[in-house]
């Protein structure tokens, strides 16, 4: 039997866990807010991108170094280009697949064809974000950018009001 102070410890440490437990909220809301910005979360994506490229660039430039320093950088760097190219992943996952883009019926010909061809340009920038995480490459990060910057045939920037 546990004496009152070590139940209220217990409790205590109860609540702390449950209460100092990290929750994330990604991308958008999945309820039809309307406040939507796709080409926002483009621009995003494209700032992932740029990131990435960044991190290879350093990873790279220090990769043959056995400076403490320059170790821990590489090992940031990794870890930010892991995380941006989740993110990337994400993005197309939870607001564009799940939200934005809407299955057409498979008997209209054309507009299934059309259908086909955005979940695969989608679908691009998810493998080559996954290939970011994998590789350390200039030239993949840059098929990356240009995947997502194609993605603005369908996600354009809004028109500007005069």
């Amino acid at each position: 039997m546990l004496s009152p102070r070590s139940s209220v410890l217990l409790m205590l440490l109860a609540v702390l866990a449950v209460v100092g437990t990290p929750t994330q909220a990604n991308a958008h809301c999945q309820v039809p807010c309307g406040t939507y910005d796709d080409h926002a979360r483009v621009r995003a994506m494209l700032e992932d991108a740029q990131t990435i490229g960044k991190a290879v660039t350093y990873i790279a430039a220090y990769a043959d170094s056995t400076e403490p320093n320059k170790v821990n950088q590489v090992t940031r760097w990794v870890a930010t280009k892991e995380a941006h190219a989740s993110r990337v992943i994400t993005t197309i996952a939870e607001y564009f697949l799940t939200q934005k883009i809407a299955p057409a019926d498979p008997r209209d010909k054309a507009a299934w064809a059309k259908y086909a061809q955005i979940l695969a340009d989608h679908h691009k920038v998810m493998r080559l974000a996954m290939k970011a995480k994998q590789t350390v490459s200039a030239k993949g990060v840059a098929q990356l950018r240009d995947a997502i910057a194609h993605l603005t045939t369908y996600w354009p920037a809004p028109k500007k009001r005069h």
